[in-house]
């Protein structure tokens, strides 16, 4: 029962998740039904009765002896044969001059229908798209019949026929009310397409959304789960780096996950050898939104009071931290509301120092989503990735954790960026073998930085 609720719960999710697909397909269906109701119209009939006096007469005669076929309950042989004379091609072309807009004799046949609903009376009903056209129609044909049967040229003999009511009152669906239900009925069938090519969507896509998913992918556990800012270009990030503050939930989530890498507890005066450490927050190319985790991460310890200097070290992927090394590249103004706690430095090569007064570092650090090289950014003591809900693939995080392992790096944790609303799993406590040992990270042995001022 329990695997099913969990079905249930990710097939609910992925409806949530494709919810304006589903919308728009509704949407389109409800036009759609309204604009096939509004070009076909409901039929309205109406009906008009003709009496033969003639085949009462006949009746009559067949109830005495020899009767025949007439008394053993079966149809009417003289009925029968006047209702296919009444559709016959002579009464229906006569009928067509009165017949209003014209039609073709075949149109007109398929609109007319002849039924003897007591001997010696036939009901001739016709259908129109207003009452007035089912109205005429219907006349047309009674009398075009009653004037035929009545005729020397008739086929089946001279037959005296008159019409006994005029067609009237014709009935049928109100347009309004078949316009409603072709308009629900489009709109369900709008919705059933959209929730199956959701359904087809959602299992065409490996993109991992739920931290319990992401942790599971590669047996690492979730650290923390917050919403990150998106900045496009130099200034956002500049922006970022004075002005981001996390709300109270967040903000103890990420010191708590600095806790668990063995990161808190500095502070501002904590610059001598033993007790620096150093932090690489390592995301892919393709999920640009988690590259904020370090800056965010780094703000915030400042705000802690720690000693912090965000590094922008060399990168695989050069062109991913174009923006955000730029930023950093620029001294901050004298009115910039950046914490003196807080400083930034990008890498430029070089011999191998420590940041003097520096009790934290964090290290940026982006790799091609595709073929990752971790070798090919700087070494940091701790590293962790930073994943965005439903940015990355399971094989993605693998091969970036397999690249860090190549390299003698050790993943301690996920920072996972912007977890969907719907999301209540924590991920910490991946399925996978080899949970996280949490490691007290030692001094920043080797960075190659250049600080600008």
């Amino acid at each position: 029962m329990s695997e099913q609720a969990l079905n249930l719960r990710r097939s609910v999710h992925n409806l949530r998740r494709h919810k304006i697909l589903i919308g728009s397909a509704t949407a389109l269906g409800l036009l759609f039904g309204s604009t096939y109701s509004v070009q076909h119209p409901p039929m309205l009939t109406s009906t008009a009765l003709v009496v033969l006096p003639a085949a009462v007469q006949s009746a009559g005669a067949a109830t005495g002896p020899g009767a025949g076929a007439a008394t053993t309950g079966g149809p009417d042989p003289y009925m029968a044969s006047q209702i296919v004379i009444a559709g016959s091609d002579p009464v229906l072309s006569g009928a067509l001059p009165q017949v209003s807009p014209a039609v073709s004799l075949q149109a007109l046949r398929t609109k007319i229908q002849v039924t003897s609903p007591a001997t010696g009376i036939l009901s001739i009903s016709a259908k129109g798209r207003t009452a007035a056209q089912a109205e005429a129609t219907a006349n047309a044909v009674a009398g075009s019949y009653t004037a035929y049967v009545g005729s020397r040229t008739s086929l089946a003999g001279v037959v005296s026929a008159h019409v006994l009511d005029s067609a009237g009152s014709a009935s049928g669906t109100a347009a309004v009310k078949q316009l409603v239900v072709d308009a629900l009925i489009g709109a369900l069938l709008g919705a059933l397409i959209g929730i199956i090519v959701a359904f087809v969507i959602s299992h065409r896509d490996r993109r991992l959304r739920e931290c319990d998913e992401i942790a599971g992918s590669i047996g690492i556990p979730v650290l923390a789960s917050f919403p990150v800012d998106h900045p496009r270009d130099p200034a956002g990030w500049t922006k970022l780096l004075e002005d981001y503050k996390p709300g109270d939930l967040d903000a103890w989530r990420l010191r708590n996950a600095l806790r668990q890498l063995g990161m808190a507890g500095f502070n501002a005066n904590s610059d001598s050898d033993g007790g620096s450490s150093s932090l690489a927050v390592l995301s892919l190319s393709s999920d640009p939104g988690a590259m904020a985790v370090g800056p965010q991460l780094a703000v915030f310890a400042a705000s802690l009071g720690i000693s912090t200097t965000l590094v922008i070290g060399t990168q695989q992927d050069t062109d991913a931290t174009a923006t955000l090394r730029t930023a950093c590249d620029v001294p901050p103004p004298a009115s910039s509301k950046r914490s003196s706690y807080l400083r930034v430095a990008v890498s430029d090569g070089g011999p191998a120092t420590r940041l003097p007064g520096a009790a934290l570092t964090i290290v940026v650090a982006v790799v091609d989503a595709q073929a990752p090289k971790v070798a090919d950014t700087m070494h940091a003591t701790t590293t962790v990735l930073g994943v965005s809900a439903g940015a990355t693939t399971a094989g993605q995080l693998a091969r970036a954790a397999s690249s860090a392992a190549a390299d003698g790096r050790e993943i301690d944790g996920i920072l996972v960026a912007d977890p969907e609303p719907s999301d209540h799993t924590t991920g910490r406590n991946p399925e996978a073998p080899g949970p996280m040992q949490p490691k007290v990270p030692g001094r920043l042995r080797s960075l190659t930085t250049e600080i600008r001022r």
